[in-house]
C-alpha cells in the first residue's frame, strides 16, 4: 500500500489498543481498511483528513502520531517485539528473531538495531527481555500457570534461564515476587 494511505501510531501495545484507536477513526469519520500495532491503512491518502484532530485524540488516550521514519521504524520494532513475546503462535517461526524483524520491515538488522539503540537508549534485545519480563510478571499475578509452563510458554531454554533472567531484571525470585502484596508492573507503553 502506498505510503500516503498508511500513518503510523506510537505506543500501541495490545488489541485494546486497536479497539481504541479504531474507535477514535469511526468517531473522526475517517475510513480505513486495517489496523493493526502501531500502524492504520486508510482508505484514501491522509493529506485529505484532518490529522490534528486525529493527533489531539490519539493523544488522549496515551498515543502519538509518527511522522519521523526513524521514529515510525522505532515504533514498529516495539510492535512486534509485543507481539512476538504475547502471541505464542508469532515465536513458532523456523528462523530466529533477527530474521523475524528483518523480514516484517523489509531493511536489514543491523541498521534496525542501530535505529532502535539511537533512539531508545536500549539494544533491541534488552528490550525484548524487559518485555517478557512484564509478561513473566503477568502471567504470575494471574496464578494460572505454573514456572514450567511460563518458562515454555515464552520459549525459554530453562526455567533456571527463566529465573536468572527475572531476579536480574526485577530483583526478585518468580517465586518471591509472588508473595509481594504489592506487585510492581510497568505499562507496556513505559518500556
Amino acid at each position: 500500500m502506498h505510503s500516503d494511505y498508511k500513518l503510523y501510531i506510537k505506543n500501541m501495545v495490545c488489541p485494546r489498543c486497536i479497539m481504541a484507536v479504531r474507535d477514535i477513526l469511526n468517531r473522526l469519520e475517517i475510513p480505513f481498511v486495517e489496523v493493526k500495532l502501531g500502524e492504520v491503512y486508510l482508505k484514501e491518502p491522509k493529506q485529505q483528513y484532518d490529522l490534528k484532530a486525529l493527533q489531539e485524540e490519539l493523544h488522549g488516550v496515551g498515543f502519538e502520531l509518527v511522522e519521523d521514519q526513524q521514529i515510525q521504524f522505532v515504533s514498529r520494532i516495539k510492535a512486534l517485539i509485543v507481539d512476538l513475546v504475547r502471541n505464542p503462535e508469532s515465536r513458532k517461526n523456523p528462523y530466529n528473531f533477527s530474521t523475524y524483524l528483518a523480514q516484517n520491515l523489509g531493511k536489514n538488522y543491523h541498521y534496525l538495531s542501530n535505529v532502535f539503540s539511537e533512539n531508545e537508549g536500549i539494544t533491541i534485545e534488552k528490550y525484548m527481555i524487559q518485555q517478557k519480563i512484564e509478561y513473566v510478571k503477568e502471567l504470575l499475578i494471574y496464578n494460572e500457570l505454573t514456572l514450567s509452563e511460563i518458562a515454555w510458554k515464552l520459549n525459554y531454554s530453562s526455567v533456571a534461564h527463566l529465573s536468572n533472567q527475572f531476579k536480574q531484571i526485577t530483583g526478585f525470585a518468580p517465586t518471591a515476587f509472588k508473595k509481594l502484596q504489592h506487585k510492581e508492573r510497568k505499562s507496556l507503553d513505559q518500556l
